[in-house]
C-alpha cells in the first residue's frame, strides 16, 4: 500500500506541475481526498501559522509594490548595472541577490532580466552568462531572504527545535552569496562572444535586435511614496530580525486559567504576521497604497498561488507521511544514519517536482527532524531546496529565455543540457558545502 501511496502523491505533483498556477494544490486535494476518504488515512494538517505568515508577508510586499517601492528598487539596481557594463556577468547576478533577498520575492526578477540582456548585448557580452547566473542567483536570495516563504516555512518546521532565524541567516547568507560568486565564475567565459556568434549576427543584419528599454522613473510625489514604503517595509524587516535575535524584547501577556494567573511570550510567527500586517497597514495610509491595487497586483496574484499550491501539497505530504510514519522512519533512518547527506539529495530531488522551496520544506524536512538528523546539517542542506531549475519549466527560467534577444540562453535538445544547468548545480553544491562549514560553527 505504501508504494501505491507514493505513486499517487508523486502523480499529483507531475499532473499539478503540467496545470501550473494553483493546480499543484487544487490537484493534492483530490489526492487527500483518494488518501482520507478511499484509504482511510490520517487527514494530517497544513501549517497553519506558516500559511498565515507568508500571507501577511505577501500583504506588506503588495502594498509596497502598489505605492511604487518595488519600482523604485528596480530602478536602483537598473543603475547600478548600467554603469558597470563590462562586469554585468558579477553585477547582475549580486544585484539580484540582494535585491530579492531584501523584497523576499522572486518576482522583480521579471523586470531585471529585460534589463540585464539588454546591457549585455550592448556592452558585447554574451547574455546566456549574466541571465543564467541572475535566475540562479534569485533562487538563493530568496532563500536567504527572512521574510520569504521559504525562510518562514524553515523557521516554523526548525521552531520546535529551538532555532531562531538569526542563526539561520548567519549560516545561509554568507553561504548562499558566496555561492552565487563561485557560480558566476563558472560561467564567466561560457560560450563564444557576441562578435563570434554567427546566430546573432545575423540577427543583427537582418535588424530583428530591438532598440534599448528605456529606465523607468519616478517623480515628485509618486517618487516620495515610493520611497517612503520602502523604509517603511524594511524597517518591518529590520524588526522581524531585531525580535528574533533578541526574544527577550518580545511582549510577553497573562491570563488567568482556572483561578491561576499564567503567562506567556508572543511566538515568532504571530510576531512577524502582526508586524507585516501593520507595515501594510501604515503604507497604505501614509504612502497612498491602494487597496484595489494590492488584491489585483503581481504580487498578490504570485503570493495566492503559492498559498493555495503549499496549502494543498504541504497537507497531501502531511497525510502520507502521517499514514505511513512507520515505514518511512523505519524504511531510511538505517540509509540516513550512515549517509546523511543523502537527505540534502532528497530535498534536492523533491524541488524539482515542486517547483517550491516553501512547499519542499514543510513538506520534507519535518521528515528530517523527526529523524533525529543533526541540526547543524538540516541547516546546511536548506541550500539544497533550489533544485527546480534541474527541468528548464519554471517560470523565471522560461522568462530567462525569452527575454535573451540574441538567443544564446537556450533550452536544449536533450531538455536538461540547457543554459542553466551548469551555474545551478555550482551553486547550489557551492552553496551547501559552505553552509556545511559554518553551520558547524554557528550550531
Amino acid at each position: 500500500m505504501l508504494w501505491l501511496e507514493l505513486l499517487i502523491f508523486l502523480l499529483c505533483i507531475v499532473l499539478g506541475a503540467r496545470i501550473g498556477g494553483i493546480g499543484m494544490g487544487t490537484i493534492a486535494g483530490i489526492g487527500l481526498i483518494v488518501f482520507v476518504f478511499l484509504f482511510r488515512m490520517p487527514q494530517g494538517g497544513p501549517p497553519v501559522i506558516v500559511l498565515g505568515m507568508i500571507l501577511a508577508v505577501i500583504t506588506a510586499l503588495a502594498a509596497m509594490e502598489s505605492a511604487g517601492g518595488l519600482a523604485y528598487l528596480l530602478g536602483i539596481a537598473e543603475k547600478i548595472l548600467r554603469k558597470n557594463p563590462k562586469s554585468i556577468t558579477f553585477l547582475a547576478p549580486l544585484v539580484t541577490y540582494i535585491l530579492i533577498l531584501a523584497s523576499g520575492t522572486q518576482h522583480v526578477i521579471y523586470a531585471l532580466l529585460p534589463i540585464i540582456g539588454e546591457i549585455s548585448r550592448k556592452a558585447g557580452i554574451r547574455p546566456e552568462r549574466p541571465l543564467s547566473i541572475s535566475v540562479i542567483a534569485a533562487m538563493h536570495g530568496l532563500i536567504a531572504s527572512p521574510i520569504s516563504a521559504a525562510t518562514v516555512a524553515l523557521l516554523g518546521v526548525m521552531s520546535v527545535l529551538g532555532v531562531s532565524l538569526p542563526k539561520i541567516l548567519l549560516v545561509i547568507i554568507p553561504a548562499t552569496f558566496l555561492a552565487v560568486i563561485i557560480g558566476s565564475l563558472s560561467v564567466a567565459w561560457r560560450g563564444k562572444k557576441l562578435a563570434e556568434d554567427t546566430d546573432y549576427q545575423n540577427q543583427l543584419q537582418k535588424g530583428i535586435i530591438s532598440e534599448s528599454l528605456p529606465m523607468n522613473e519616478l517623480s515628485g510625489q509618486a517618487l516620495r511614496n515610493a520611497k517612503g514604503s520602502v523604509m517603511a517595509f524594511f524597517t518591518a524587516v529590520i524588526m522581524v530580525v531585531l525580535l528574533g535575535m533578541f526574544p527577550n524584547i518580545r511582549p510577553t501577556y497573562e491570563w488567568v486559567s482556572d483561578g491561576l494567573a499564567q503567562s506567556g511570550k508572543i511566538d515568532m510567527g504571530d510576531t512577524i504576521i502582526l508586524l507585516m500586517l501593520a507595515i501594510a497597514g501604515v503604507i497604505m495610509l501614509f504612502f497612498k497604497a491602494n487597496a484595489g491595487n494590492m488584491v489585483s497586483g503581481d504580487i498578490m496574484k504570485s503570493g495566492i498561488i503559492a498559498i493555495v499550491s503549499i496549502l494543498g501539497i504541504s497537507w497531501l505530504g502531511s497525510s502520507f507521511f502521517e499514514g505511513n510514519r512507520e515505514s518511512i522512519v523505519g524504511g531510511i533512518s538505517s540509509a540516513i544514519t550512515d549517509y546523511q547527506w543523502v537527505f540534502g539529495v532528497g530535498l534536492f530531488a523533491l524541488s524539482i517536482l515542486l517547483f517550491s522551496q516553501a512547499a519542499t520544506v514543510v513538506t520534507l524536512m519535518p521528515v528530517g527532524v523527526a529523524l533525529g538528523i543533526p541540526l547543524p546539517l538540516l541547516i546546511a542542506v536548506y541550500p539544497a531546496v533550489n533544485g527546480y531549475f534541474f527541468l528548464p519549466t519554471y517560470g523565471t527560467v522560461i522568462a530567462a529565455v525569452n527575454f535573451d534577444l540574441t538567443g544564446t540562453t537556450r533550452i536544449g535538445k536533450y531538455l536538461v543540457n540547457h543554459s542553466f544547468m551548469l551555474p545551478g548545480l555550482v551553486t547550489t553544491l557551492s552553496a551547501v558545502l559552505i553552509a556545511l562549514l559554518l553551520s558547524a560553527i554557528v550550531f
